[in-house]
């Protein structure tokens, strides 16, 4: 090689991001792919809603942490009875148990899904190990699912609307009813960190909260900054596709080996599917209004200080269908910065970049997990979905449970005193 093609490598290394240079890794490869398939970026797979797609990666993680786990124990195995299987390829225990698990939880991508396991497979080289990689990855998906087979999840749908006799209400189906009472992955029960009722309506926090959002979260709103605007349409998606690139992306700058990779993302993606389950158990125990209902009826809570106006609508123009309290964005949010922080020791982490289908062509960085909590918070203020109370509640919940989480589960193996 030349010296001029030397110094033109050399250059072509030096600005290059870590991410793009680190080593592949089987934990990241199938977070990616099984974000596309169940988040509808795979055009032949229908896509999940963010519930449903966070279930299916919390146990897709937990089955590929047990496989490698398997292979190199270094932590606590989820619920048992985990074993150590050394022989095993690591790279075709994780594939597969990745993929069985998604064929199960997603099936209507079976055969996209088929796929990507046999190509990937057939990247790593014939051998005793590989074969018996993939009986594990097998066995350990079928282990995982089975814990969460009768976990509350497919729960018919037996919401009751507030209502009295003879009095229309909106027939609109509810969202996620069935999720306030579903079995935690690792929370001892959904009201664990259930936090208390919403502000009293007469008085001045919600008169505070009510107009801040009257003002800034309408659609005809003259004081939303341009910022405010893109934040509200940036974060009207939400899911994997939002979420799962902060673990991942810290996973690959750090250049973490296999076993805590898997674990590091199992971890991150229990606090968010837990966060879930406490967020609708809060939800659905209140029932608080949105804002779209209670501007057009600030004539009836009995505060002077709240107008009503009549035809006021959200800039985010369609409000999730459950109740307001408390933002379950920000509970969300809030448990992926409180397990990283415990995982990290730190709240600022390597630079991780993300796009938004809700808002093509955005790019938002951050360097601080707490700053995603902090400007999620903001973003469904002014999106007029949520008020200001709400995400400081939501946020501090979602800590709560992201902290357990990350203390509680998978923890590192105790090494017996020689």
């Amino acid at each position: 090689m030349s010296r001029l093609s030397i110094l033109l490598a050399s250059a072509v290394l030096a600005l290059t991001p870590l991410a793009a240079i680190a080593a592949p890794n089987v934990i990241t490869d199938w977070d990616e792919k099984a974000t596309a398939i169940i988040q509808g970026n795979v055009p032949s797979a229908p896509r999940v809603g963010p519930v449903g797609a966070t279930r299916i990666m919390a146990v897709m993680h937990i089955a590929m942490f047990e496989a490698i786990n398997a292979v190199d124990s270094k932590y606590e195995s989820y619920k048992g009875p985990g074993k150590p299987d050394p022989g095993c390829s690591p790279q075709a225990a994780a594939a597969t148990a990745a993929a069985k698990v998604l064929i199960k939880m997603h099936p209507e991508s079976a055969a996209k899904t088929q796929q990507e396991l046999e190509t990937y497979l057939a990247s790593i080289p014939k051998s005793d190990t590989k074969d018996q990689g993939i009986r594990l990855g097998e066995e350990t998906a079928a282990r995982v699912i089975a814990l969460r087979a009768e976990d509350g999840n497919d729960k018919a749908y037996a919401y009751r609307p507030r209502t009295s006799p003879g009095v229309y209400v909106q027939t609109m189906p509810t969202v996620s009813w069935e999720h306030a009472t579903m079995t935690p992955f690792v929370l001892t029960s959904p009201s664990q960190f259930r936090p208390g009722p919403p502000p009293d309506l007469k008085g001045e926090t919600w008169a505070k909260d009510y107009n801040e959002i009257k003002d800034v979260g309408g659609t005809n709103s003259t004081t939303r900054t341009p910022r405010q605007a893109e934040d509200a349409k940036f974060w009207l998606a939400g899911g994997p596709t939002m979420y799962a690139p902060f673990p991942r992306q810290i996973v690959i700058a750090k250049d973490m080996s296999l076993v805590e990779s898997a674990r590091f993302m199992a971890v991150v993606n229990i606090a968010q599917m837990d966060a879930y389950i406490a967020i609708f158990d809060a939800k659905y125990t209140y029932e608080f209004w949105r804002p779209i209902t209670a501007i057009r009826n600030g004539d009836i809570d009995d505060n002077p200080a709240t107008e009503r106006v009549a035809n006021w609508t959200p800039f985010g123009v369609n409000t999730p269908m459950h109740p307001e309290y408390p933002c379950a964005h920000c509970v969300v949010s809030g448990a992926v910065a409180g397990s990283i922080k415990v995982l990290l020791g730190t709240d600022q982490i390597p630079e991780v970049t993300v796009t938004s289908p809700s808002a093509p062509g955005v790019t938002h960085k951050f360097t601080s997990i707490q700053a995603l909590n902090d400007e999620i918070a903001g973003a469904r203020i002014y999106a007029g979905f949520h008020y200001r109370n709400s995400t400081v509640v939501g946020s501090d919940l979602g800590l709560k449970v992201g902290t357990y989480v990350a203390q509680n589960a998978l923890q590192p193996l105790k090494i017996a005193a020689k």
